[in-house]
Order: structure tokens, then sequence, then C-alpha cells
């Protein structure tokens, strides 16, 4: 059968493919792409109409319903750039930034003489080097992606969020006139840290062994023999819940307001991904658990 590919923004003809039945969005990216080569097929959006909803790669000419002479609409996404790429970037940088001004470099604080360092700030540096130490190895060899790229301006986007923060925590934690809370305080702040950093890491390698490599698969995420990921019996999205108690944990070691508002900033922008991520499990997976909520058990 004979299928139109359109331009989603004006509807000006691209290519008309030929297909199959059992032909997928795949092939016809492909098609799209030997007809122009501007449009790799890292690029494009396919969609049933101009401004529906993107189609999944895996999807077939006859679960779609399309028939010979039906008509499809590309969308070109912009300059592409690989996700481990992104994220090796957007994770390299706090780490180099909060280690520097560890140092307590003259750029931030001048020549004056400064204060003995407190072992809390020694403390707050490991954790923080922990933490970006774990997402890059993570990124490496953990992470399996459901799309390959992400548009190019994310990078900048999503380093300047994270650099910058790292800079306006870093600079008030290390900081010669830090005052640091008293020693249990300290404790039961690094002690709710590691376990959530290690919570996060085992829902990491949990959600790493439903996707078998080189595949897109999608199944329903659940508790596996590891005690720490129970918490998908409460939320779709633990390893966000254990981001936020990790810094919500980092925040309570240091009693540093600015780390707070990362913290802060950093559930919302969470939040707003469970939600989505919510939404999309409860509409692709009809036996989907009922209980569950996004990130926050039994309220949100």
């Amino acid at each position: 059968m004979e299928v139109e590919v359109l331009f989603a923004h004006n509807s000006k003809l691209v290519t008309k493919c030929q297909l199959q039945p059992n032909s997928t969005v795949a092939e016809i990216k492909r098609q799209v792409y030997s007809a122009k080569k501007s449009l790799n097929v890292d690029r494009q959006a396919i969609r049933l109409a101009e401004k529906g909803k993107s189609l999944r790669d895996s999807d077939t000419m006859a679960s779609l319903g399309i028939r010979d002479g039906s008509k499809l609409y590309v969308k070109d996404l912009g300059p592409q750039i690989g996700w481990t790429t992104v994220f090796l970037a957007e994770y390299a940088g706090p780490l180099a930034v909060y280690l520097w001004i560890y140092q307590r470099p003259w750029l931030f604080y001048g020549d004056g003489p400064h204060s003995p360092i407190h072992h809390t700030v020694h403390i707050a540096a490991a954790c923080w080097t922990f933490h970006y130490a774990k997402r890059l190895l993570e990124t490496i060899f953990v992470h399996r992606f459901s799309h390959s790229t992400m548009p190019l301006r994310n990078l900048f986007k999503n380093c300047s969020y994270y650099w910058l923060f790292t800079a306006y925590v870093a600079y008030h934690v290390n900081h010669p006139l830090y005052t640091s809370p008293c020693t249990m305080q300290v404790y039961a702040g690094l002690a709710g840290f590691l376990i959530s950093e290690l919570g996060n890491f085992s829902i990491h390698m949990n959600l790493r062994n439903l996707r078998p490599p080189g595949t897109t698969v999608r199944k329903i995420p659940h508790a596996d023999a590891n005690p720490l990921t129970a918490l998908f019996n409460f939320v779709s999205c633990p390893n966000y819940t254990y981001e936020v108690l990790s810094w919500l944990s980092f925040s309570l070691m240091t009693q540093c307001l600015p780390a707070l508002v990362f913290t802060a900033a950093g559930m919302y922008q969470m939040t707003m991904w469970a939600l989505g991520k919510h939404r999309n499990y409860k509409k692709e997976f009809k036996d989907y658990p009922r209980q569950r909520k996004a990130i926050i058990p039994f309220v949100l």
C-alpha cells in the first residue's frame, strides 16, 4: 500500500512510502530519510495528525488502522544529541564545579585568611562526589534509553541548571563562615542520604532489568527481592522519590538553605515527570496497579 507523508507544519508532501500492513513506523522514518537527507531518523516524529501524538517506532500500519492512500505527518524535532552525551555533560559539571569550590578558590572567597574547614564540609563534599560519580557510572553501565537522542537545546538547558545550582550550593557550604549543625543532625542526614542513594541505585537496576539490551520493550515495573525496591508497591517512579529523599537528607545534614532550594526545584521537576509517566503507565497497561501514586506514597 502507498502512504503519503506530509510535513506537520505546512502539510507539504515529503514522500510516498510503499508499505505492508506489518510495516512499522521505524520503516516510514527510514523511507523519509531516504527522500530527505536532512531528516535523519532521530529528528523525526511521525504522527497521525498535524498536532497529534508521536507514534512509537514499533507501531505497525495494521495496529494504527493505516490503509492505502492514508496520510501521515512528520515533525522535524531539530538537531539532536545522544542521551548519554547529555547525561555525562550535565553530571560531570557538578562534580568538577563543587570540588573546585571545595578548595575555596580566591575567585569566590578572596585571598584573606580562611577559617578551619569543619568536618561537615568534608562529608558534604564526599556525598556530592558520591552522588554525581554514581550518576556518571549509571549513565555508562546501567541506563538503557528508550530513545537514543534528545534535542540539542536540552544540553544547554540541563547543564545550566545543574552547574549553576552546584555553584550556588557549594559556595555556601564551603564558605569560611559556614556553621555546621549539631553532630547528631549531621549523621542523621548522612544516614538518610546513603540509604536513599542505595535505594535510587536499586530502582535503576530494577528498571534496567525490565528492558532487554537493544530493545525499547516497556513492562510494568514491580518490586524484586531487594527490599529497597518495595517502594514500587506505592509509587510509579520510586527513583524520583529516593532522589528527593537524598537531597532532603543532604539539606538536613548541611542545614544549608540553598541546598533546600535546590531540593525544592528538583522535586518540582521530578514531580512533573512522575505525573506524566504515571499517566502513561495507566494508559498503556490496562492492569496497571491502581493503588500506586506517582511519586509520594498515598498522596501524589
